[in-house]
């Protein structure tokens, strides 16, 4: 018999189980809060009327939003409307912040600000010109949340208002200034992906890297960072590190076995670069992985 595959779940906030939302639902929370428990991913899943901007701090990732996958990196808003399927795989250690704002609440908003509505439209990630700026916002917005002073409500919808202002510019400035820029860029990076994943084994360096996708490596350093915040060089460890994990839990090589494997001269020095990255050892790696695997 087929198995049925398993739906999609639908949580209030994530983890929670579904419940009503009140008309002006805000709710802001640091981003590890959830996704630390969770070892940096957070499966797919979809909110029915709630919207999220998720502020990244320090660190990055990858979200994938329905069909999209979105890079980011520190500094970034990520733009997540109701009703999307979304799921995120962070570095370890990523911090920021996470705003929820009821679907009832933004029409409301949006009837003073048509813009509102429309940056809803679909899953985004923008990169903000003063990201200080907004991180005060949002810092602000958290502190009037906590407590009942005089004004509190005006504060609240005050910071919650410049946070969404600032995404509403962005996303304009995204949309009427560079677009042909952009997707050439995200072609740029996403070929380059394709090209590491064919070759991460190979030890291939980044010019002959950008002499495969025949540009300069100077043009795919600033697509990279353009688009995922990180160099090129990054998004090769990443990969590298990937293939590492799936190695320590899934096969019987020793641990300098997999560094040989994956191209590292040195074991010492594939250690260190994993426990740098994944801010534990190997060995540690392994262990857990081995625990949490057996039934």
């Amino acid at each position: 018999m087929t198995a049925k595959p398993a739906a999609i779940p639908s949580f209030f906030l994530y983890g929670e189980a579904p419940r009503a939302v009140s008309d002006r639902f805000l709710h802001l929370e640091a981003l590890d809060d959830r996704s630390r428990p969770n070892h940096w991913n957070i499966r797919a899943h979809a909110h029915v009327d709630l919207h999220h901007i998720f502020l990244i701090r320090e660190g990055g990732g990858m979200m994938n939003a329905d069909a999209q996958a979105l890079d980011f990196g520190p500094g970034a808003l990520l733009i997540v409307p109701a009703g999307v399927v979304h799921g995120f795989v962070f570095a370890p250690e990523t911090t920021g912040m996470v705003l929820t704002l009821a679907e009832s609440y933004l029409r409301d908003l949006a009837l003073r600000e048509s813009g509102f509505g429309a940056l809803f439209a679909r899953p985004v990630t923008l990169i903000p010109t003063r990201p200080e700026a907004v991180s005060v916002s949002f810092s602000c917005l958290k502190r009037e949340l906590a407590w009942a002073a005089p004004g509190h409500a005006a504060a609240v919808e005050c910071h919650l208002l410049a946070v969404l202002v600032e995404c509403l510019r962005l996303n304009h400035q995204a949309d009427a200034v560079g677009p042909a820029a952009a997707v050439s860029s995200a072609r740029l990076v996403a070929r380059f992906r394709e090209a590491v994943e064919a070759g991460f084994l190979s030890g291939l360096d980044m010019g002959a890297y950008a002499r495969r996708l025949g540009v300069s490596a100077t043009r795919l350093r600033r697509a990279c960072r353009s688009v995922t915040r990180q160099p090129p060089i990054r998004l090769l460890q990443d990969r590298l590190i990937l293939e590492a994990k799936r190695q320590l839990i899934y096969s019987n090589m020793t641990i300098a076995e997999t560094a040989y494997y994956l191209g590292f001269e040195d074991p010492a020095y594939f250690s260190r670069v994993f426990k740098q990255m994944e801010g534990c050892s190997p060995k540690t790696f392994r262990t857990a992985a081995g625990r949490a695997l057996t039934p």
